[in-house]
């Protein structure tokens, strides 16, 4: 169980960080939302450690030794950790979920670009999908079409967040648009992030990310049945409240470039009110034959994973340890003389 104190830490840590989460959180069930709670608070610290870090792959580095620590029952004394620890135990939450996670954490401190949308897709099934994956497993689903739905909502979010964040991004030194668009559109990603402007050309790119995200924002309804009744609200509440950052866009006409979108506490209330309503007809219908649509190519490892724990492989993947290889080898190159070696 996790402890009292710990859980106290990690709900402050979702109030302040992450405002779309905390609104939907509350329409979950005590016991999902505590766990949803803890869960997201581990994922947001680890986040903003490798996003804001001044040394992007120690702190990736740093992320890999606490998870290790965490599956051996010996989590870092803090309270993110502990309380990841307690899910671990709790849950029998598969290795192969936060692993994911790291590996797209990995991906961001090796600031590795996507030359195109399946690429995108890829990094968003890391980074998303994979905490939407370990949300079914606090809920205990584990049906493959539900967690396939569940992964699409993911990458949904995960794409409307890069195409909120295009400006900011970019100022940062990040690109997250698909390369082979910005070939096709001639423009020089050097030049694009020594000075980001709204120009047509970016703003038809935020268009077509939103555009995917649209589509599996409405196909990753049809897995809401497959959850709890009681926890149905609260998805419903965090696909309706991110959404609603891209319909904000729209009015805008694709720029968040020279501003940055976001919804109001009110817009929030009324998301949240609409949702309970959704949850209800979700309900009262029959299932959508949506259900069964093929997960995408790239999250199939995670409703593998998700599906059946007891056939998941209990050691990193060799996929995360050439990523964490180069990583090391960079850490070593870059990090030394910053450190004093």
């Amino acid at each position: 169980m996790i402890r009292p104190d710990d859980l106290e830490w990690c709900r402050n840590a979702i109030r302040e960080g992450s405002y779309s989460f905390h609104a939907a959180s509350k329409l979950l069930p005590s016991d999902v939302r505590d766990a949803a709670l803890a869960l997201y608070a581990f994922c947001r610290v680890a986040d903003d450690e490798v996003d804001f870090g001044t040394h992007k792959p120690s702190a990736v580095l740093a992320l890999r030794d606490r998870l290790e620590l965490a599956y051996a029952g010996r989590p870092k004394d803090a309270p993110a950790d502990r309380a990841f620890a307690s899910l671990i135990a709790d849950y029998d939450m598969p290795r192969a979920l936060p692993e994911a996670l790291l590996e797209g954490l990995a991906w961001d401190g090796m600031e590795r670009r996507y030359a195109s949308l399946s690429d995108l897709r890829a990094y968003s099934a890391r980074v998303a999908s994979a905490v939407g994956a370990m949300m079914c497993v606090l809920m205990r689903v584990r049906d493959p079409h539900a967690l396939a739905r569940a992964c699409d909502l993911g990458v949904a979010m995960q794409l409307t967040n890069i195409a909120r964040d295009v400006g900011e991004d970019a100022r940062a030194g990040r690109l997250y648009l698909p390369t082979d668009w910005l070939d096709e559109a001639e423009i020089d990603a050097a030049d694009f992030l020594a000075n980001p402007r709204a120009i047509p050309e970016i703003r038809a790119m935020v268009r077509r990310l939103l555009a995917e995200a649209d589509r599996l924002y409405h196909r990753s309804e049809a897995g809401v049945k497959g959850l709890p009744i009681a926890a149905r609200p609260g998805i419903f509440a965090a696909r309706y409240c991110y959404d609603a950052i891209g319909r904000k866009l729209s009015r805008g006409g694709y720029d968040s470039v020279s501003a940055r979108a976001f919804t109001t506490r009110g817009h929030k209330m009324r998301l949240l009110g609409w949702s309970v309503i959704r949850a209800g007809m979700v309900t009262a219908f029959p299932q959508s034959p949506v259900i069964y649509a093929r997960p995408l190519a790239e999250v199939s490892f995670l409703v593998e994973a998700a599906a059946h724990p007891s056939t998941a492989k209990t050691g990193w993947s060799d996929n995360v340890l050439a990523v964490l290889s180069q990583l090391e080898a960079r850490d070593r190159s870059d990090g030394g003389l910053a450190r004093g070696a």
